[in-house]
């Protein structure tokens, strides 16, 4: 296997490890969230049916953590193997962050036991509650951490290379770099947003199959309210995004947009084709380009032209930001529109057709985050380090990076087929009508 080969191998196999693990890493951030929402929402208004959805809501948890600890371990082993590189010169710069986020997962997991085998420990809900604020906090900052380093990533800091050597190596201007702020803002808010729809989608797939329970009614408007809040803050933040690629990054914002002069007055490009070097059937909003990255719309907005071409992202990100920013415009649009019509008792929002939209909504969202990841790194290549060092220069030369793909692809088909069995067949054998029946049971009379 040649150079060109082993780097191929090893983009791919990170690519697929990255995208199968922000599929549980986006969940088990957001997810603690909901839990700790529910369970207050339920000692608040001494409603038992959130209490249960909280306990639900963590057995499931716990698959996805256990499979997210399975490849996060699986990326900082590739890391090390595919991208020595890149570690030999970052794990001297940016190992705190690394250290960090291994620390909070410990957090978040050591009183996560501790809220599941308690819940019937505690007579008042409220000190059980407070369990689960750790486990939130370090769901949290595990996302913070990492994202912390991919940031680096972006716009490396902290330290100096003077003949060949790493010198002057702050730790803490590494981690607060200029991207970090936007990333990780954007990371956990999109984070809290997706596990919003995901559950959701779950409520909404339930009440279609004939579970016309109270609590699925209950679930799908606690989720679907929080839903709505934390994709209009995903869309500001994305604004914030967009200001920052364009004094930071902007062959990425140009790329990403098919911004190929620099100019004033830019329009902001939707969807379309690139047919030899021209965009085509797109729909072009006027000085928008301009405002996303400078607030106003004579602002002159750097295009490709200013860029060698050896050091332009590859266009194909237009499509990926074309996914993320629809499905994130529709699930507001969506969100907003069972808002308001569960206020106005609105029949529409009751129908068949519109919880079919919901449940896709879950998927969408998952869509989405994968987008948004595909955008963030393809948008930084040609570099793992930008400005710094190339994704080539970077990579293993080992001629068994192949063997490594297929043996990992099957590792995760495994997890993943094996994941989602064992939470159906959990949430299968134990409905929740025969939960709420059995739990009336024990406390000796209708309580719910």
């Amino acid at each position: 296997m040649g150079n060109e080969e082993a780097v191929f191998f090893s983009r791919v196999l990170t690519e697929t490890t990255l995208s199968f693990h922000i599929i549980y890493a986006t969940i088990g951030v957001g997810v603690p969230l909901m839990i700790m929402i529910a369970q207050w929402v339920g000692i608040k208004k001494n409603d038992e049916h959130y209490i249960l959805l909280a306990r639900r809501w963590a057995r499931g948890f716990i698959i996805t953590v256990a499979v997210g600890v399975v490849t996060g371990t699986a990326i900082g082993l590739q890391l090390s193997l595919l991208w020595p590189n890149f570690m030999e010169l970052a794990g001297n710069v940016i190992a705190l962050p690394l250290f960090m986020e291994t620390f909070a997962f410990f957090f978040e997991a050591i009183f996560l036991g501790i809220y599941l085998y308690t819940w019937d420990r505690f007579e008042n809900q409220k000190k059980h509650l407070l369990l689960l604020i750790p486990v939130a906090i370090g769901a949290s900052f595990s996302a913070v951490f990492i994202t912390m380093v991919n940031a680096f990533m972006n716009a490396p800091r902290g330290f100096d290379i003077l003949n060949g050597e790493l010198v002057n190596i702050n730790p803490l201007i590494a981690m607060f770099n200029p991207a970090m702020p936007t990333k990780v803002a954007h990371v956990v808010v999109t984070s809290y947003m997706t596990a919003a729809f995901v559950l959701a989608s779950i409520a909404a797939f339930r009440l279609l199959k004939g579970s016309n329970h109270e609590y699925h009614k209950k679930a799908l408007y606690l989720t679907m309210k929080v839903g709505l809040i934390f994709s209009i803050a995903t869309v500001i933040i994305g604004d914030f995004s967009g200001k920052y690629l364009a004094e930071y990054q902007p062959e990425k914002l140009a790329a990403a947009e098919w911004h190929f002069e620099t100019k004033g007055n830019a329009e902001l490009i939707m969807y379309g084709v690139l047919d030899d070097g021209e965009v085509k059937y797109a729909i072009k909003l006027p000085n928008a380009l301009s405002i996303l990255a400078h607030g106003v719309t004579s602002a002159e907005v750097i295009g490709l032209d200013q860029f060698p071409e050896d050091e332009i992202p590859p266009l194909y990100i237009h499509y990926l930001f074309d996914i993320m920013v629809t499905i994130g415009m529709w699930m507001v649009f969506l969100a907003a529109v069972f808002w308001i019509g569960t206020k106005r008792c609105w029949k529409m929002v009751t129908t068949k057709w519109f919880r079919w939209l919901i449940v896709l909504g879950g998927p969408l969202s998952i869509i989405a985050i994968e987008a948004g990841w595909w955008l963030a790194e393809v948008g930084r290549q040609p570099w793992v380090l930008r400005g710094l060092m190339r994704t080539q220069d970077a990579a293993t030369t080992s001629a068994h990076v192949d063997t490594m793909l297929v043996l990992f692809c099957l590792l995760y088909l495994i997890l993943g087929v094996g994941s989602v069995v064992v939470l159906r067949r959990m949430f299968r054998n134990n409905p929740v009508e025969q939960e709420i029946e059995d739990r009336n049971m024990e406390k000796g009379g209708d309580v719910l």
